[in-house]
């Protein structure tokens, strides 16, 4: 049996109707991309500001999902039609097994369109419902930090009811931001080269034997279409393959881990790309944590 997802993007709705057009296809597209390569079939449809999925396999769908760049998270969610009862209904259904004794819970609830009640209006109305079924669990209302939130949104004609959100890259889709190449030794070269992807941007990857792992298991997952050229830790060869695979590939620019020091025949195999040093400014301490949430989004 399938199961429908709520897709969310940041930023791409605060563009112009035309980039937002562009960059919505994109995502659509590496969406699919990304399904095809773990071979799990997706349907895909949109409302304003909002993605749809309907796919089989929920845990492997949610792992797909929250490793597109664009979208900011994913849930699981059941569609009702918006009818107060309806929603009623299925939203205690649903809290039942989630709602254990003396928990505390919220309801979050969002409206878009004309209907005959407020945001807040429902909210209150479905939290004193969840009391009056399921008071005598020792329920409490805390809307700070809740132990349980179930959230009711409304689109239109459609409701949506959800119970979780799981995070994903956030950004802006792969493709819409040029191309360029980076060399992965390690955490810092192999965060470069995500926070560059993040932007939208495609990027080839030269890997050395300390960084080939992490292009391959972990930098991969995130760009199905992702080249991947070898190289000897050392500078000259470094340099001659980045260069090459940026002929190859037509690369506006080049990634490093700090700067371009170490690499004395970098100007005559890059010609006039740009360089990129995107984690210059963090400390070994600060690559290792973000890189390890980049571990967590590829698993």
């Amino acid at each position: 049996m399938s199961s429908l997802f709520l897709v969310r993007y940041g930023e791409l709705a605060l563009k112009s109707p035309p980039v937002r057009r562009e960059f919505e296809r994109s995502l659509r597209r590496n969406i699919v991309e990304q399904f095809v390569r773990d071979g799990v079939a997706v349907r895909l449809r949109s409302d304003r500001g909002h993605l749809y999925a309907e796919a089989d396999a929920p845990d492997r769908a949610v792992q797909v999902l929250r490793r597109v760049f664009g979208v900011t998270s994913v849930s699981r969610v059941i569609e009702v039609p918006t009818d107060r009862a309806t929603i009623r209904d299925r939203l205690l259904e649903h809290a039942d097994e989630r709602l254990v004794p003396n928990s505390s819970f919220a309801v979050r609830a969002r409206r878009t369109g004309s209907h005959p009640f407020t945001s807040q209006e429902l909210a209150r109305d479905l939290g004193s419902d969840v009391m009056a079924r399921f008071g005598d669990r020792g329920l409490r209302v805390n809307l700070g930090a809740p132990d349980v939130e179930l959230f009711v949104e409304v689109r239109g004609p459609r409701t949506y009811l959800y119970f979780d959100r799981t995070p994903g890259p956030g950004g802006l889709p792969l493709g819409v931001a040029g191309r360029l190449v980076a060399l992965v030794d390690g955490p810092r070269g192999a965060l470069g080269a995500y926070l560059m992807m993040k932007r939208g941007c495609r990027v080839g990857l030269v890997a050395v034997p300390d960084g080939e792992p992490l292009a391959r298991q972990v930098l991969g997952r995130f760009d199905p279409a992702v080249q991947i050229t070898t190289a000897r830790p050392d500078p000259g060869e470094v340099s001659r393959v980045l260069g090459g695979l940026a002929d190859t590939v037509r690369a506006d620019g080049v990634v490093l881990p700090i700067g371009v020091d170490d690499y004395p025949a970098a100007r005559a195999a890059w010609g006039d790309r740009v360089l990129f040093s995107p984690t210059v400014g963090l400390t070994d301490a600060e690559v290792m944590q973000r890189w390890k949430n980049v571990e967590t989004l590829a698993s």
